[in-house]
């Protein structure tokens, strides 16, 4: 069994560590706010580690860890980056790991809180073959399926267009409930009939029941904020590649009103208020 750092107690990265250390791995966790048990800094989470696993909210805070943890960790080591990044931040990292002698594994996962804890996360990795092969045991536990796009890079591009896309999804959702709603029609109703036809998605499906609910405010699965931030990161990427992303603009606008409205930290349903408030 090998020894492992992981950075990021959150909702996913907690079930992840456990899976982890329930596989028989010796887990040395780190998080930005201090958890019990937990490691002091990256760096000293990291020492002698043959493994080090990141789920973090961002590219700062990414650089943050990373950039203590990697001088720690031992040549052929590898840092497995599992956080929604942006392309060019995951570029950047890879360098650094690989100047350091580090093998580096792009590996954005898809999946709710509970398939984390449940070890059924699928995982969009970008590596170099060989090195994918090596880390599939530190892998397996987390996963139920692994989909290898390329090079270094290329998990994160293909998480960023779907979490792009997702975020078009969801903003249509609010914005159709938000008219359901204002021409009276019963919200239920309107959820069942829409997983039944062709505008049906699971994330569709998933939203709309949130928002008949009317519970943003609880048992938050991805929030707001972090769906702004990675529309945001998927926006930048097609203007590199020189797409026009219209649409993702929209919603990623959508959803910087929801959070200039203090609404960022609930789930992110609660972009039903941007057109029912007029935000």
């Amino acid at each position: 069994m090998a020894r492992v750092a992981f950075f990021g107690l959150g909702r996913m990265g907690t079930g992840m560590a456990a899976r982890l250390a329930g596989a028989g791995h010796e887990v040395r966790t780190w998080n930005r706010t201090p958890k019990p048990g937990a490691f002091p800094s990256p760096d000293k989470a990291a020492e002698g580690c043959d493994a080090a696993f990141a789920m973090l909210a961002d590219d700062a805070a990414s650089r943050a860890a990373w950039d203590a943890a990697l001088p720690a960790l031992p040549k052929g080591a590898f840092a497995i980056e599992c956080s929604t990044l942006s392309r060019g931040r995951v570029l950047e990292l890879a360098a650094q790991a690989r100047a350091g002698g580090l093998r580096y594994i792009d590996s954005p996962v898809t999946g709710l809180p509970d398939a984390a804890a449940a070890g059924k996360l699928t995982l969009f990795v970008g590596a170099e073959a060989a090195d994918l092969d090596a880390a599939r045991p530190l892998l397996a536990p987390i996963s139920t399926e692994i989909a290898h796009f390329g090079p270094v890079g290329s998990g994160t591009v293909y998480k960023l267009l779907i979490n792009l896309m997702g975020a078009v999804q969801i903003a249509a959702v609010g914005e159709g409930m938000a008219l359901a709603q204002a021409a009276g029609l019963d919200l239920a109703q309107v959820a069942a009939m829409l997983a039944k036809g062709q505008a049906a998605s699971p994330q569709a499906v998933r939203a709309a029941n949130r928002i008949v609910a009317d519970d943003h405010d609880r048992d938050v699965l991805f929030t707001g904020r972090l769906r702004r931030k990675d529309a945001s990161y998927g926006v930048a990427l097609a203007r590199e590649l020189g797409i026009a992303a219209r649409l993702g603009e929209t919603a990623r606008d959508a959803y910087e009103r929801l959070v200039r409205a203090d609404l960022g930290d609930v789930n992110e349903t609660q972009i039903v208020s941007v057109p029912a408030k007029g935000l």
